[in-house]
């Protein structure tokens, strides 16, 4: 007998190894795609046989699936393609899609979905509806080598998947030191401390980004290049930090005949050599504050993806501690230069004990030349899969909401675009109360806070209920309700914690009920999970990381389901 384990695991270590071919495949074009992610794919017959490969070589260029099908010809029928990203570069663009099901491909692996929201799951679903089976790794394919198959497409994508999660571009610190950690020696001569394949290496490594970062003393020490230079092909812009642009007048960054250079710089600095700069062609943009987070939240509006940083010790240090670099690259040289005053690759960043120092992680070694290359990410790539809070509760309330195909509607303050979905929203309501008779209440939330004292046999309480009930906005209803009961928490009736679910609820259904427009604001987003954005309320709301019981945006949930179980009866 063969244990049916074993089939599974030989089966997932070949499909492992498709998958990290489509992004070996993908990352020939790191550099080159750009704004664009980079794809991969590979076409394989039942019996194994890899019938085509196929990968983005650039913008606007034929789409890898469209490649590997083309080559595969009629091998293509029957065959599975494996992707190491969801297919979709543009918003509408189905050609990719189309391209697998004319095919006749009749299953499609993928390595991870689409980082973009507005395009995650849309070729997964597109697929799904013309009969092609789909797997995703990490969803419908779970194993240990399947899971590093997976890391390996994260990898390759790593820019797309920082701008989208974290709205700067990937960010690599590389610099070259001794084997006594300088990178120069104390005279500031740093030629060369790497060998010429390092050199080689380094070129290759600034092709594929779209922007390297130099300091002032780099430029004033080094008067760098910054070119590509490895046989043409992408040449990444080059920029330029210096808050009070003490810089030479004639560099070689100047010298725009290859590649364009930006200068940036504090708002109002050396006027005239701005002017000097500017008549070379040099851009210069100003910035009320200067630091590396501002530039990397410009860089990211100006459409950037990744940015390569060799700049000294003073930059590198200032970088790091904004949080803003992700992957360190370090060539060390097996040279000795000592020097009390040589400059060391990171200046001061605060710490004075062991404990404090950052630690990186995925760390991989790699031998060029005579130098040894060390690289490691300072922090982990961002998770993009959408957090649920309360994910089981919530799937119990509408089993139509998935965890990976549904969309996310987050709502908080009342300006949101869902923000009438709040308790706060000024959306008077009528409820009854202790003897059947209607009141009116200015918000959900008034009444919510002033429930917490109903029935409470005692003079203060019935204040405290007229005093939320007058109260001119929900914020100052909130206010008071709060304030009280953790002031004086004999005041709060002793089933509060029981019946508080309860009153939201009732509360909620009234609203809905009685405004047409959010009942059909509430009935469009089925399918959708909805919740509550706020960062502290972990009860109500969703919390900070999806850490939230979000019971406010269960509850809408739950009211969904039975104003749509209504609607359908009532249509019967």
């Amino acid at each position: 007998m063969i244990c049916k384990a074993t089939i599974n695991n030989n089966n997932h270590a070949l499909e492992a190894a498709y998958i990290r071919r489509a992004a070996e495949l993908a990352d020939k074009s790191a550099g080159f795609t750009s704004p664009h992610p980079n794809f991969g794919c590979v076409i394989a017959t039942s019996s194994g046989h890899v019938a085509g490969e196929g990968y983005l070589y650039a913008q606007g260029t034929k789409p890898a699936e469209l490649q590997a099908i083309e080559t595969a010809g009629a091998w293509s029928r029957r065959a599975t393609a494996y992707v190491n990203l969801e297919p979709g570069d543009c918003h509408g663009d189905h050609t990719a899609v189309s391209a697998l099901v004319q095919a006749g491909i009749s299953r499609v692996v993928v390595g991870m979905r689409h980082p973009l929201q507005h395009l995650r799951g849309n070729a997964v679903r597109a697929l799904r509806s013309q009969g092609v089976q789909v797997d995703v790794l990490g969803e419908d394919l779970k194993s240990k080598i399947i899971e590093e198959a997976r890391k390996t497409c994260l990898l390759v994508n790593a820019p797309i998947i920082c701008r989208s999660a974290l709205r700067v571009p990937f960010s690599v610190l590389k610099f070259a030191m001794t084997l006594d950690g300088k990178i120069a020696c104390s005279s500031g001569h740093a030629s060369w401390i790497s060998g010429k394949k390092s050199r080689s290496r380094v070129f290759e490594l600034r092709g594929r980004s779209d922007a390297i970062i130099v300091g002032g003393n780099t430029v004033r020490r080094d008067n760098p290049r910054l070119t590509a230079r490895h046989g043409g092909g992408h040449m990444p812009v080059r920029i330029v930090m210096s808050q009070t642009l003490d810089l030479p007048e004639e560099a070689n960054l100047w010298d725009l005949s290859e590649v364009s250079t930006i200068v940036v710089t504090q708002r109002g600095a050396r006027r005239s050599f701005q002017k000097l700069l500017a008549s070379k062609g040099v851009e210069i943009v100003e910035f009320d504050i200067l630091n590396p987070r501002e530039v990397m939240e410009y860089l990211h509006d100006r459409g950037c993806l990744s940015v390569f940083w060799e700049c000294g010790g003073t930059l590198s240090a200032s970088a790091i501690s904004s949080g803003v670099i992700h992957k360190v690259f370090a060539i060390v040289a097996p040279k000795i230069i000592g020097g009390k005053n040589a400059p060391s690759p990171v200046g001061e960043l605060g710490m004075v004990e062991m404990t404090q120092a950052l630690d990186l992680i995925d760390v991989c070694y790699e031998q060029v030349g005579p130098d040894m290359f060390v690289s490691g990410f300072l922090q982990p790539l961002p998770d993009v899969t959408p957090v649920i809070p309360s994910v089981d509760e919530t799937f119990a309330i509408d089993p139509t909401v998935t965890p990976h195909e549904s969309s996310i509607i987050f709502f908080y303050k009342t300006w949101d675009p869902y923000g009438s979905f709040s308790n706060f929203s000024h959306h008077p309501i009528q409820m009854p109360d202790e003897n059947g008779d209607y009141a009116t209440w200015l918000s959900v939330e008034h009444y919510y806070q002033a429930q917490k004292f109903v029935g409470v046999d005692d003079p203060v309480a019935w204040e405290c209920v007229e005093n939320i009930k007058s109260a001119k906005s929900p914020e100052e209803a909130a206010r008071i309700g709060r304030s009280i009961q953790r002031q004086q928490p004999d005041l709060v009736r002793s089933d509060w914690d029981s019946v508080k679910i309860d009153v939201m609820y009732r509360a909620l259904k009234c609203k809905f009920s009685i405004y047409p427009h959010l009942n059909s604001m509430l009935l469009s987003t089925a399918g959708s999970v909805l919740v509550e954005a706020s960062p502290h309320d972990l009860f109500w709301g969703g919390g900070r990381d999806g850490e939230g019981l979000n019971y406010l945006g269960r509850l809408l949930m739950q009211l969904r389901s039975e104003f749509l179980g209504e609607s359908s009866c009532t249509a019967v």
